[in-house]
């Protein structure tokens, strides 16, 4: 009787726009980062992005508790879901730092870390589009672990450049708080690629 009853592949539709919605929100912080205009309107567009990015999580979490037979393992797609959220949480809190704090302007470095962010983003996506078939979804996650590595140098030579040269302690805990939370948003980003590497090993 099990045999009968079809994957429900649909799953792999929701984590498309999921992914679809989590680079869409890191390029919007890039872009916030790279051009402090509108900054309190831009971080409203990027929270919307946010909540809809939390409700498509929901849906993942209900579609999996009524599904009988998943494409892959019931505790991968949890994981896969989280983490992603996880990602979009931490480049929206970066977001929120910029009002909550009055950060008028960041050092350069903070939109280049921005766009490492945008890159694994990138990198997700078109690694959630070959989960189906397994195709190169490794190569990917290669990839978005490179980055991390690169994210996290860029955030450690930042930080250490804060301290040379801001003579503000406000504004260096500021910006601290800043470059901390997006390096944190690339250690998420590694753990999806975790994820999805996983998945691919069992089905191999």
């Amino acid at each position: 009787m099990v045999r009968l009853i079809p994957k429900e592949t649909k799953f792999f539709e929701m984590f498309a726009e999921m992914s679809g919605n989590l680079t869409e929100g890191a390029r919007l912080m890039e872009q916030i980062l790279s051009d402090f205009k509108d900054v309190e309107a831009r971080v409203q567009k990027l929270q919307d992005i946010e909540h809809r990015g939390d409700e498509m999580t929901h849906q993942i979490l209900v579609k999996l508790n009524q599904t009988f037979l998943t494409p892959f393992d019931r505790e991968d797609i949890h994981r896969l879901a989280a983490s992603m959220d996880d990602v979009l949480d931490f480049v929206h809190a970066a977001g929120e730092r910029l009002v909550i704090y009055k950060i008028a302007g960041a050092p350069p470095e903070a939109a280049e870390l921005a766009g490492v962010i945008v890159r694994q983003c990138e990198q997700i996506s078109q690694a959630v589009a070959k989960l189906e078939k397994h195709d190169h979804v490794l190569d990917h996650c290669v990839e978005i672990n490179r980055l991390e590595n690169e994210g996290d140098r860029i955030a450690r030579i930042s930080i250490a450049q804060l301290f040379e040269s801001e003579r503000d302690p406000i504004a260096l805990i500021k910006l601290k708080e800043l470059f901390e939370i997006l390096e944190t948003a690339t250690d998420k980003a590694e753990d999806v690629a975790n994820v999805m590497e996983s998945v691919v090993l069992k089905g191999a």
